[in-house]
């Protein structure tokens, strides 16, 4: 989609002053009462960061500050950096900026991040959802002057099925192949939505396989405490005749790929927000699709937005377009910032083009 005469976004080169508590630059989102940046995408000397995805967490920068539930991760994909930690809740004074971390809902440890100068406060999302999904700590609406927000999936028809109708929807079809001898295999990213999906299945369907990336992750995790059930790596000498009836998790780029062949008779599904949409389901050439987000839908977005009782947002990536159009329409004082986020997708960091039926 590109933007109108009334959604230009304003390009990261300039500085978007937005009072005097942050701004956008094209390191980052930059406070200059702290002097730090909040998931900068540019090599920094002080980085806030909100959670462990890799658009938001970047190798780089000089010392990085993130909520307790993040730093595991963080440390787990880059290795041994200069990281401190504050708890949920915990505020720290950073210059003349006040910061905090609260729940965002996204992913385990993921975290908005709250920042108040002179009284004025603004609230930075990073990513986030309001609906809880049993492993995630819920999302927290904090009450802000101004709220950063994204909108991935910032159009009406992006709206999610409650979490245990989704877990219900996975067990049949993983119950189904079992009946037919065959493999399931699904792809969902590494962080997040890959525990979702293995923290509210049936594991008494089957043996459970996990793809190395998303084993090394719950590794991670496990060791924070969450709650997973007992999964298998699948390693060079695994072999399916071990495992009948196994549901298999993996990121989606493993899926149509030669490490899938030593499954044999399988059967493929993705789980994502995109899969609302007929022609991605049929463009990934999945057997199933199921409906699963780490990111808000449009009631959410919206919700979220109104509990904030910010007058002013900044809509960062997904569809800006439309969705500053609708918060102006509601009577916001709404404005489109580009950023290096990439939201949710597909082994893609563009949102699908809709047909106009979709988009109605």
């Amino acid at each position: 989609m590109q933007p109108d005469a009334l959604s230009i976004p304003v390009p990261c080169s300039t500085v978007l002053a937005m009072g005097n508590v942050l701004t956008f630059t094209d390191r980052g989102i930059y406070c200059a009462a702290g002097d730090f940046y909040i998931d900068p995408w540019r090599p920094v000397e002080n980085a806030l960061i909100t959670h462990g995805h890799a658009d938001h967490a970047r190798w780089g920068h000089d010392k990085y500050l993130c909520a307790e539930g993040t730093a595991p991760v963080m440390r787990h994909r880059l290795g041994d950096i200069r990281l401190s930690t504050l708890p949920y809740g915990a505020s720290q004074q950073i210059g003349a900026a006040k910061i905090s971390f609260h729940p965002a809902g996204h992913v385990p440890g993921s975290a908005q991040i709250r920042v108040e100068v002179g009284g004025e406060v603004w609230v930075v999302s990073g990513d986030y959802k309001v609906v809880p999904d049993g492993l995630s700590e819920p999302f927290e609406p904090i009450r802000c002057h101004a709220f950063i927000t994204e909108c991935t999936f910032g159009l009406p028809i992006f709206t999610w099925d409650s979490p245990a109708a989704v877990a219900d929807q996975i067990n049949g079809w993983w119950r189904g192949n079992v009946d037919q001898g065959k493999t399931s295999v699904i792809g969902a990213y590494a962080l997040g939505k890959a525990q979702r999906i293995l923290a509210s299945v049936d594991p008494g369907i089957g043996p459970i396989l996990t793809h190395g990336a998303v084993e090394g992750t719950n590794a991670v995790l496990r060791g924070q405490g969450y709650t997973l059930p007992d999964t298998v790596q699948v390693t060079a000498d695994t072999n399916a005749k071990d495992y009948p009836g196994a549901l298999v998790v993996a990121p989606p780029a493993a899926l149509g790929t030669p490490w899938m062949r030593r499954f044999g008779a399988s059967s493929t599904a993705f789980a994502s927000g995109w899969m609302r949409l007929r022609g991605v389901r049929r463009r990934r050439a999945a057997d199933r699709g199921f409906v699963m987000s780490d990111h808000a839908d449009w009631p959410g977005l919206n919700t979220a937005i109104a509990e904030t009782g910010a007058e002013r947002i900044f809509v960062t990536h997904g569809y800006t377009s439309v969705f500053r159009r609708w918060l102006e329409d509601q009577g916001y004082d709404a404005q489109i910032v580009e950023t290096e986020f990439e939201g949710e997708s597909l082994d893609t960091t563009d949102a699908p083009e809709l047909t106009e039926a979709e988009t109605a």
